[in-house]
């Protein structure tokens, strides 16, 4: 098939984008896209788009209803199978695909942490985390040893989409053409040796593992399950759903004496689906679960402070004391934050968002931050300000413009007072942002650093 395999890099890529399942469901998405999709075998949230669309320059984007994601990565959680309550890890999450398909399948129940150890990226997984309307995760900028000592045997389910070669990335990014050398493989494959070794201290007995590279050098992929099985006997491989377009691993190409499990991973080549070259080993870890004591953290108390949050609940949420009657707030400077109850103290790690942002507490009044905007749908709040995504008020929010009202009169429950307070924005029912509302015009408050 050599001849077939050279000649898929001739051809256009193929592009995908994932819906996230804590805005929308397929069948109402679908009901209503202005693009021309094709589903991907692997995953029922998943979609081919044509080369002529241009989804990242739609307004749904902006509002985290989907997630522009190659193909071929998609199907690495449809193998992990998060279910909501699970305690799941990405342990090189950047930029975020593998992570807010993770969230979008929890939907808000369970615990997410999602890691990456190069700053730079751990802050571009923090922006799309916030961007998908995450409630339930925590990031980090640690290196996966660190991270061992503080939540061994702590996860059900963890994903190792390993730095690698790149191999499989060619045809999409002219980069990993230009960085590979025959060493980088083997300096990959010894890294990812390292990586995996600490995943397995922080999975729980009975957990599930998987292993993903985008590279086809065996040396990365088979081989390296090989090695890791040969050193930590209480894993194998498991049985795996088979998926149109997805081919198995080569037991000859783990080691000299060859590994027959090897045939029950999954590889992922160009000319036989629609994707780019992808690797898969999903691991389970045998044992039964025990129950380990964890250090809680120290929660944000102070009572001034809250009343003046309450206050702003009280006033902008039709269910204020959903958001009240918690006790997980911590503080970063001015910055409150609602922590996932499932998360350890963090003293002594790298945190970059500790859970969902709610907002900013200033000098007697509570101000909401963008990530809340974008964790809230329009039933939840008094007032809401609804925008077609074609439309000219569309593009004037994400502009930073200001908007006319055209919110009810009087705000529920206030009799003979105008509307005015905080509403949160949408676009096609979807949550774009915050407003505040005062005498008829909207203020806007759509962040500057994402101002179109």
């Amino acid at each position: 098939e050599y001849g077939a395999f050279i000649e898929s890099y001739d051809r256009e890529r193929t592009q995908g984008l994932r819906l996230n399942l804590l805005k929308t469901e397929p069948e109402a998405f679908l009901s209503k896209s202005p693009f021309r999709l094709k589903p991907i075998p692997w995953v029922g949230e998943g979609f081919y788009y044509g080369a002529g669309e241009r989804p990242g320059r739609h307004p749904w984007h902006e509002a985290g209803v989907y997630y522009i994601q190659e193909p071929s990565a998609m199907s690495v959680v449809t193998f992990l199978d998060p279910r909501p309550g699970d305690k799941v890890l990405d342990l090189c999450a950047a930029p975020g695909g593998k992570t807010t398909q993770i969230a979008s399948r929890l939907h808000g129940e369970g615990f997410l942490l999602s890691n990456e150890i190069h700053p730079a990226r751990a802050k571009i997984l923090s922006q799309n985390v916030e961007r998908m309307g995450v409630k339930n995760a925590v990031v980090t900028n640690e290196d996966s040893g660190h991270l061992a000592e503080y939540f061994p045997e702590f996860f059900d389910k963890i994903v190792v989409d390993a730095p690698c070669s790149g191999e499989g990335m060619f045809r999409k990014e002219e980069i990993a053409v230009q960085e590979w050398t025959p060493e980088n493989v083997l300096h990959c494959a010894s890294r990812q040796q390292e990586i995996l070794a600490n995943a397995a201290v922080m999975l729980k007995p009975g957990g599930r593992l998987v292993y993903s590279t985008c590279t086809f050098a065996p040396e990365e992929n088979e081989k390296s399950i090989c090695r890791f099985l040969a050193a930590h006997p209480e894993f194998f491989i498991e049985e795996t759903p088979e998926y149109e377009g997805l081919s198995r691993g080569v037991p000859q190409w783990g080691c000299a004496e060859g590994c027959p499990e090897l045939a029950r991973t999954i590889r992922i080549w160009p000319h036989r689906t629609g994707g780019e070259g992808h690797y898969i080993a999903v691991l389970r870890k045998q044992g039964e679960p025990g129950e380990k004591k964890r250090k809680v953290p120290k929660y944000y108390s102070d009572k001034k402070a809250l009343a003046d949050y309450a206050a702003f609940c009280e006033e902008t949420f039709a269910e204020p004391e959903r958001w009240t009657k918690r006790k997980e707030y911590v503080l970063f400077g001015e910055q409150l934050y609602l922590l996932p109850p499932e998360m350890i103290s963090f003293e002594g790690l790298r945190v970059l968002r500790p859970g969902l942002h709610l907002g900013t507490l200033k000098k007697n009044r509570f101000e909401p931050s963008h990530a809340l905007a974008l964790a809230l749908r329009a039933e939840e709040v008094h007032l809401s300000r609804n925008v077609a995504a074609a439309s000219e008020e569309a593009a004037a929010y994400l502009k930073g413009e200001t908007l006319e009202a055209e919110i009810p009169e009087e705000a529920p429950g206030k009799e003979k007072k105008p509307a005015k307070g905080w509403a949160l924005v949408t676009v096609d029912g979807y949550s774009l942002g915050w407003g505040k509302l005062t005498g008829g015009i909207l203020k806007n408050h759509y962040p500057k650093g994402l101002r179109k």
